[in-house]
Parts: C-alpha cells; structure tokens; sequence
C-alpha cells in the first residue's frame, strides 16, 4: 500500500566551514508548502563530517529514545558542547530527527556557548522513517533507514540542493501517478548502510546516465566530487561502490527508485532493502 506523503522544504540551518559548523537557532527549520505524492527535499546541504562523529556515540545513541528523558548522559553532553564537535553533533541529529520523526513528535533540548548564551533548540520530525525512535530504540530498519536518509542529504559543497527522496519503505514509496517522478526524472543514485552499527558503513552507488547532470546540481556524493587528473573524492565515510547497476535491483518503473541494493559490496551477496534513492530534475 502507497501512503500520500507532503511535499516538504527544509530550511538552511547552519553556516558550516572546514570541520566545524556555526549552529543558529532554526526557528522554523521546515515549511510545508503544498500537498504532493511525494517527498521533494530542500535544504540538503549536511556535512560529511558530521558523519564523522567521535563525540556523539551513534552506537549508544540508537539505544535510547530521540528524546531528553532517554538520551545517555554523553550523548546529552556531546550535544550541549559549545565546541566545534558539538556543533557537527548537533548537524547530525537534526538531520536525523527529521529523517526519523514525522511532523507530529520534536526532539528539543537546550545548550550554552562560550559566551553564557543559552540556545532553546528544537529539531522538528518530517519524514517519519523511524518515528518510534521518539519513545524507545532504533531497531535494525530503522538504523538503517535513518541512516541512509541522513547520508542521501549530504553535500560535498555544504549547499542546499531541492532533490527527490524514494524508497521502497513506506512512507518514501513514491506513487506511480506522482508529477514528482515527471519533475525530478534523472535518478541520481542510491544511498545505505548502517551508521549505528559496531562498525559503522555507508555505501552509494551513481546511475551512469545522469553523473553529469548531478555534478550540475553540484551533488557529488553519489558518483564522488571529480578533482583535477580525474582522480574521484568520496564524501567522508560514504563509499561510493560503482554504478547502480552492478549493485542494485533494477528501478522501479513505478516508482523510480532502487528496491534493493547488495549491503556490503565485495564482501557477501546479502541485500538490503533499507535503500534510499535520490533524484534531481
């Protein structure tokens, strides 16, 4: 069963340079602008070291709730440091909390910079991937699924970028009379993994037809950022495993979007159906 979804802008939320990121209080981060079958995505523009975590614990933060009763203490504290570590951590979970919670359930939580200045923050759910996360932990699906949302939303050029999130998962399947699919035709790639496990992974994979029309749309962490020499940079932690062809079940003709990719390319021939797939127009 396809479920409609709402057409949803986020707002540009931080100012980021190098490793460090500014954090701004959001206000309203996201505005719901219209009713649509599908799920278009502004906004994207996460850092691919926030990713990167050493301060917030992604393994300890699934065992909890995304809420300030249930986090762990060290989580609490890596999201209230006034530091550069802070302000990637506090990136990473309101990308998160978007991608897990619908629009009906927040994460908010308050932290003070070095100057003595308090910030009320409150990171608002929109796509309700993982929406139990609000009351208790992540199970497997919904790692996997918060996870490839988060990373199908980072940018090389830490710019916002509207694109279009699909996923055989409800509430991302996409519906086949969708304007959607007609307006953001040129399917990007796909993005998984599981940024919560013991050994955290993302993988991406790039659809060979539309390399360039992603690199226009300065999105690069599918096919990686192309430097002199043609030499290919990947976006942190997220491997770009080749073309989507060679690793994923065919798109969906309905849909447009990757039913199932091989979770860890070269080493099993396991699948994962925890699979986001981006599109651009």
């Amino acid at each position: 069963m396809s479920f409609e979804r709402t057409l949803i802008v986020l707002g540009w939320a931080g100012v980021l340079s190098g490793c460090a990121a500014e954090a701004v209080d959001i206000g309203a981060w996201d505005e719901a602008v219209g009713e649509s079958q599908g799920a278009l995505l502004g906004g994207n523009a996460l850092s691919a070291n926030a990713l990167n975590l050493n301060a917030l614990n992604l393994n300890a933060l699934n065992l909890n709730a995304l809420n300030l009763n249930g986090l762990s203490a060290q989580n609490l504290a890596a999201l209230q440091d006034p530091g550069p570590s802070g302000a990637l951590a506090r990136e990473f979970v309101r990308y998160a909390t978007s991608c897990a919670l619908n629009g009906t359930a927040s994460f908010n939580f308050s932290w003070t910079d070095s100057s003595g200045t308090i910030h009320n923050e409150g990171y608002p759910g929109l796509l309700g991937v993982a929406p139990t996360w609000a009351s208790g932990p992540l199970d497997e699906i919904g790692q996997r699924m918060v996870s490839s949302c988060v990373a199908a939303r980072v940018n090389y050029y830490q710019v916002p970028v509207l694109l279009s999130a699909r996923s055989l998962r409800d509430p991302l399947k996409t519906l086949s009379s969708s304007q959607e699919l007609i307006d953001y035709a040129d399917v990007e790639g796909a993005f998984w993994g599981n940024l919560f496990a013991a050994q955290p992974y993302i993988n991406a994979c790039y659809n060979s037809a539309t390399v360039d029309n992603s690199r226009a749309y300065q999105r690069d962490c599918a096919a990686g950022h192309l430097i002199s020499g043609g030499q290919i940079v990947e976006c942190g932690v997220i491997h770009i495993v080749g073309p989507c062809s060679g690793v994923c079940q065919n798109l969906n003709g309905a849909g447009q979007y990757y039913p199932s990719c091989v979770d860890r390319p070269g080493q099993s021939t396991a699948t994962t159906k925890e699979v986001i797939t981006t599109a651009l127009p």
